[in-house]
Order: C-alpha cells, then structure tokens, then sequence
C-alpha cells in the first residue's frame, strides 16, 4: 500500500473537502482517514490516503492538486508517508 499525507490550509470557503476529495477519486486515490478544522476563518485539513491504484505518476498528483488549491488561494501538497514521518520525527 502506498500511503501519503495531504495537507490544506487556507481561509475557509465552501467546498474545499469536495474539491479535494473530487480530484483525489477522479485519479483512483482512496481516502483512509481525515482530520479538519476551522480556527477563526482559517480551514485545515490533513488526510491519510491511499495512492496505490492512482491513475497518474504521485508527482503529476501532486502538481495537479497544488494546482486545484492554487485556484481557490488554497495550500494543498501531497507526501509520500514515510517522507513525512522522517521530516517529523522528534
């Protein structure tokens, strides 16, 4: 299984989860686990997803998705999750 972490920060706005997750099944990647929140007007959001049938290379992926958030002022990136376990490690 090939497990990576997608990360969103931004001001909230209606729809981000749904374009997201959109984009994410249209490229046959599965959601495992989410965690989202509101602070004030900002929204973040991590997921857990699993990337082992998606239909494109992981670093078109990740393109495609910086592109989406882009488009809505969005911060949204992608990593494999043993790179982000190595760059969080205390």
């Amino acid at each position: 299984m090939l497990r990576a972490i997608v990360t969103v920060i931004g001001r909230d706005q209606v729809g981000i989860i749904a374009a997201v997750c959109a984009l994410l099944s249209e490229h046959q990647v599965n959601v495992l686990d989410i965690s989202q929140t509101v602070l004030q007007e900002y929204f973040s959001m991590i997921m857990l997803v699993d990337c082992s049938d998606c239909s494109v290379p992981f670093a078109q992926l990740a393109e495609r998705l910086r592109a989406a958030g882009e488009e809505r002022s969005l911060d949204v990136r992608i990593q494999r999750e043993d790179i982000f376990n190595a760059m969080h490690r205390v």
